[in-house]
């Protein structure tokens, strides 16, 4: 075999699952590179965004994504721990996230709907280049939440998740199970067309923009400054307490 330099590299759990299905496995892979490195390059060159690891070891000393890998070296790498914390600084994110803000691609739209349902901030703009998206999640300082592997290699993505739940109520569940957001949802806070946080508005005010039922069985409204749209109990909670029991019972996908 020519190659000069050759790594054993330990993939637990779910970030086994990325790997090429041939290279899956409990014991490990052997990798051969023909030149140098960085360990970032090498993983995700096996298929693994650099979003979805939380700690990497290489001969049992902590290192960055910009370490260049040598002959010999016995690289472990560790998925995000649950509850996942973006808001700390580490090893491999030094610039850590000022609060939770999410930004959903276009595969992923339904659930950007549901994340400002329970009232978690996040930004959705519709069908936009890998690019553009990986620009405004940097910019804003947004977590990128999206299913699309290829988005979350890039390099100015700093925060990301690759979403594994293929059903927006799980995907919502799995979203506030890995970042322990359960104390933070405020359901019914933000508008859900711009993600506005919503204020309370007098009924008498907006009594002329009410059906008849509406203004004879709802009592209080709140408004968003941004889009105009009044919210009330019935308008966006019908199935609210259908997606808290999800979020409440939900079990992680196997690892």
């Amino acid at each position: 075999m020519d190659a000069k330099l050759r790594l054993h590299i330990d993939v637990p759990g779910w970030l086994n699952h990325l790997l090429p299905r041939s290279r899956r496995g409990p014991h490990g892979i052997e990798h051969y590179l023909s030149g140098s490195a960085s360990i970032k390059d090498v993983l995700e060159s096996l298929g693994i965004p650099h979003t979805e690891i939380g700690r990497l070891l290489v001969n049992g000393r902590e290192v960055d994504f910009s370490y260049n890998v040598h002959d010999g070296d016995k690289v472990q790498v560790f998925p995000w721990q649950v509850p996942a914390d973006p808001l700390t600084r580490s090893r491999l994110r030094p610039d850590p996230l000022p609060d939770f803000r999410f930004l959903a691609d276009a595969n992923v739209g339904k659930l950007a709907t549901l994340l400002r349902l329970v009232g978690l901030d996040t930004a959705y703009y519709g069908q936009r280049p890998d690019q553009e998206m990986a620009e405004i999640s940097a910019a804003e300082k947004r977590l990128l939440l999206t299913r699309d592997v290829q988005l979350l290699k890039r390099k100015i993505v700093i925060y990301g998740h690759l979403v594994r739940e293929p059903a927006p109520p799980r995907q919502l569940a799995e979203i506030v199970h890995l970042y322990g957001l359960r104390d933070r949802l405020k359901p019914g806070s933000r508008c859900l067309l711009c993600n506005r946080v919503l204020v309370p508005v007098d009924k008498d005010s907006i009594l002329h923009r009410l059906e008849p039922l509406t203004r004879k069985y709802y009592h209080s409204f709140h408004l968003c400054r941004n889009c105009d749209k009044i919210y009330w109990a019935g308008s966006h909670t019908e199935n609210m307490q259908q997606y808290l029991d999800t979020i409440n019972q939900y079990q992680p996908l196997p690892q």
